[in-house]
Order: structure tokens, then C-alpha cells, then sequence
């Protein structure tokens, strides 16, 4: 006999005010210790290697669905891909993912400001390990220039102040680190 529960109750409101100083505090004060972040501890994990044997692979095109189906399916909200102009010969693509935001991460500092750092490290270093699985280069990194690579990859437009706008969540979104890849893909934007 299948037990049936009502909906779950939750005792606190979905909207967090300004008068909570607990959750003023979870999104806006940094810890104490970085180096004991989860942010840190996925940024200074070593990447792997690249598998010897290159896989078949079909059309950039092809390949390119399946890069973005493997970045959804990790937790990617948006992904894109564009072209590297300056490391074409290295790193001739770049594979851009990005997670919505409810908070912006670079003013909300705390352990809850920054769980779109964390989902969105999360995505790049999966991604980029099961890239260099299928024997190609790929390394995450942070880009001084992410968010214009977003843009270029289709994942939305500037606004006035340089921050990426998308269709599906405005400008509550961050772009995680940048998947540099010779992977042979499909540019889009």
C-alpha cells in the first residue's frame, strides 16, 4: 500500500528579506578560510591526462550537440561555443557554460553567493575530463574575457556595463570557467 504525503511545508518563506542577518550573512560574508572553499579545492585539483587514442568522432556539428547534451546533463544551464581567435593554433575552440544566478557572484561573497562558482566549476571540470577522455586537450580556466565569449558563443548580449544578458534568466546567470579545447567543433553565434 502506497503511503501518501501532502505537499512538504517549508517553515521558512521562499523570498528572503533583508531582516534575515543569518541569511545576510550565508550569502555576504566570505569565509574565513578560502583554502578551505569548495571553489578552491576544485580550482587547484589536477586536471588528468589526455587519453592516448583519439576517438572517432562524427561531424563538428555532431560533436558540438554532444558537448552541450554532456554540459546540460552535468548541470549547465546555457552552453555555447566559440571560436579562439588568439590560442587558434593551441586551443582553437572554447566551450562556454553558464548557470543561473540568483545572487551575482562577485557581490555576494559568502558560501551561498557562490554556489553558481560552485555549479559552474562543477560543469567545466567534468567537461573538460571527459574531453581529454575522448583524447583531445582540454583545460578550464578562468577568462578575463568569459563573458564576452558567452556573448560570442550565443549565449546572450552585452548590456551596457559589459555583463551578459540572456533570454532565459536576464542577467541573474554566471559564466563558469572557460573550456579551452582542440576538440573539432561547430563555432556558433
Amino acid at each position: 500500500m502506497a503511503l501518501r504525503l501532502g505537499l512538504l511545508k517549508i517553515p521558512w518563506p521562499k523570498e528572503r528579506s533583508a531582516k534575515d542577518p543569518y541569511w545576510d550573512y550565508f550569502i555576504h560574508t566570505p569565509p574565513a578560510d578560502r583554502a578551505n572553499s569548495v571553489v578552491e579545492m576544485i580550482r587547484n585539483a589536477p586536471e588528468g591526462n589526455v587519453f592516448p587514442n583519439k576517438a572517432d568522432l562524427h561531424s563538428p556539428e555532431i560533436t558540438s550537440s554532444h558537448v552541450k547534451e554532456m554540459a546540460r546533463y552535468v548541470g549547465a544551464d546555457l552552453v555555447g561555443i566559440a571560436r579562439l581567435e588568439g590560442d587558434s593554433d593551441a586551443y582553437p575552440f572554447a566551450v562556454v557554460c553558464a548557470v543561473r544566478a540568483n545572487y551575482d557572484p562577485r557581490a555576494a561573497l559568502g558560501i551561498g553567493g557562490q554556489v553558481p562558482v560552485q555549479n559552474g566549476l562543477f560543469v567545466t571540470f567534468v567537461l573538460s575530463a571527459w574531453i581529454r577522455e575522448l583524447g583531445f586537450r582540454a583545460t578550464a580556466a578562468p577568462h578575463g574575457a568569459a563573458e564576452s565569449l558567452a556573448a560570442a558563443a550565443g549565449l546572450g548580449k552585452l548590456n551596457g556595463e559589459g555583463r551578459l544578458e540572456t533570454p532565459q534568466f536576464g542577467s541573474c546567470v554566471h559564466v563558469a570557467d572557460i573550456i579551452r579545447t582542440d576538440l573539432p567543433l561547430a563555432a556558433d553565434g
